[in-house]
């Protein structure tokens, strides 16, 4: 109620002056106009504008934390899947060599005449741990009867062979694996060199 008072009386005192000829005289009309806003409560056409470009600075400054910020959160969240998606990869590692014996074991068995229930219990075991592996995404990488690619198998010995094709592996003498794309260890391969085939 006394504000309302206040800006009536700074109104007249406003157009007595502008009619008596006052100092608003002299100045220009929109700086007439400016201050007689101000004297209604209003704002300044200055003062608008500062606070329009204030506003807008402070909007530009929100808009790029919010994007810093949703960058940030999508590294985040990228960087805590691949740490998950491959932190089993030093255990599964571990693994291997426990396979490897099975299958030695296996081998083994064929070539001696022995109990057919510790063989059957051997291939059960080997086989419970090949499905664990599987379900944590690691994979065996093809090695017998592929060309050699040197980012996945490990050449142990080059045997000349007319029988296969140049380059080709022709024996695995002990399987590689991959956890989803990362390799866990190469494939140890025997690969034939074929001078017809060249």
């Amino acid at each position: 109620m006394a504000r309302e008072k206040d800006q009536e009386q700074a109104v007249q005192t406003a157009e007595n002056e502008a009619t008596n000829g006052g100092s608003h005289e002299s100045l220009p009309p929109a700086d007439a106009q400016d201050l007689s806003q101000e004297a209604q409560g209003g704002v300044s056409r200055q003062e608008y504008e500062r606070v329009n470009k204030e506003r807008d600075a402070l909007l530009d400054r929100l808009a790029r934390l919010q994007a810093e910020f949703e960058n940030s959160r999508k590294r985040n969240a990228r960087e805590q899947a691949d740490f998950r998606e491959y932190a089993v990869a030093d255990a599964v590692k571990n693994f291997l060599p426990v396979l490897d014996n099975f299958n030695l074991a296996l081998r083994s068995q064929k070539s001696e005449a022995g109990d057919s229930a510790l063989r059957s219990g051997i291939e059960l075991i080997r086989k419970q741990l090949e499905d664990v592996l599987l379900r944590l995404g690691v994979q065996p990488i093809p090695a017998q009867g592929q060309t050699f690619d040197p980012r996945v198998h490990e050449a142990i010995e080059m045997v000349e062979s007319s029988d296969h094709g140049d380059h080709e592996v022709i024996e695995e003498l002990q399987p590689g694996y991959k956890l989803k794309d990362r390799l866990l260890r190469p494939a140890m391969v025997r690969v034939a060199t074929n001078p017809t085939k060249k």
